[in-house]
């Protein structure tokens, strides 16, 4: 949604995200999480949705722009930073009931759940500004925001099975990764709105490879290998070869609904229609 945002008709949307679910999103979470899935059998640790939201979001989001390709007026400023602050610190918030409730009782699983989650996203929010200032920017109130949220999709995956210091790695690593993917999306034509790609997605696989990295079983006994980090290599191969599936499934699924959605309504807004803004051609509401 954050991808294609201001150029898809709400009619046309409402179909591709029903077709979305059962087609992409429903297989991926009994693939990843139920105990017969395809991906459970092999071994992925999914704690809360890394591969089945984060991945799978983003790459949609990838497909979906290339598919629409770019807005008429792309340049657009945030209406309002004082809503983006108190966005995201909603959902920061919620995101601790999104990763340790994921443990399903309140343990000690869900306990570490927390503690990764906080020190995740905080890691990754004063690393975003820090990395925007060592490289000639502005740190922002904008940057601090998207680096927590990318901390926070980083950390998602790996929540329940790594230790607090190693998810302060997850969080300055991601940050990292993501904001060099964020700079290097601006290069192209690829007309992602709101950079779910390079910050959902890619924070996502980061999340996932660091599991596979960082996971230890004396963390969580639901573990059956060890991370790369303990010298076990099995789990961290399983991941790398799981991330290239779920990736290839997750975009080439989407543009195909894409394509079935387009032949059933039409996706793109007419340019008239756009540049009247989509609260107003498709919902006849303004701001």
């Amino acid at each position: 949604t954050g991808a294609f945002a201001e150029r898809i008709k709400f009619k046309s949307y409402l179909l591709f995200i029903v077709l979305f679910c059962l087609f992409i999103y429903c297989p991926l979470a009994h693939a990843t999480w139920h105990p017969e899935g395809l991906l459970a059998k092999s071994g992925i640790l999914d704690f809360a949705g890394g591969v089945v939201v984060h991945m799978s979001a983003g790459w949609a989001a990838l497909a979906s722009a290339l598919y629409l390709k770019r807005r008429n007026e792309p340049a657009h400023n945030p209406a309002r930073i004082t809503y983006v602050l108190l966005g995201t610190g909603l959902l920061w918030f919620g995101w601790f009931g999104f990763n340790a409730g994921s443990a399903f009782h309140a343990d000690t699983i869900a306990a570490i759940a927390i503690a990764t989650t906080s020190t995740a996203s905080a890691a990754a929010a004063f690393t975003w500004i820090i990395f925007d200032a060592i490289r000639g920017r502005k740190p922002s109130a904008m940057g601090t925001c998207i680096g927590a949220v990318v901390g926070l999709v980083a950390i998602t995956p790996a929540a329940g099975f790594i230790t607090i210091p190693q998810s302060f790695l997850v969080g300055v690593l991601s940050s990292i990764v993501s904001n060099l993917m964020v700079e290097w999306r601006t290069r192209t034509a690829i007309d992602d709105t709101l950079d779910v790609f390079p910050c959902h997605g890619v924070g996502g696989m980061t999340g996932m490879l660091l599991t596979g990295v960082f996971a230890h079983k004396q963390v969580n006994a639901a573990v059956t290998d060890n991370g790369l980090f303990y010298g076990e290599t099995k789990l961290f191969v399983v991941h790398l070869i799981a991330m290239v599936v779920v990736a290839g499934f997750t975009f080439f699924g989407t543009l195909l609904l894409l394509k079935i959605t387009d032949l059933v309504i039409p996706l793109r807004v007419t340019e008239q229609e756009e540049k009247e803004g989509l609260d107003w051609s498709q919902h006849r509401e303004k701001l």
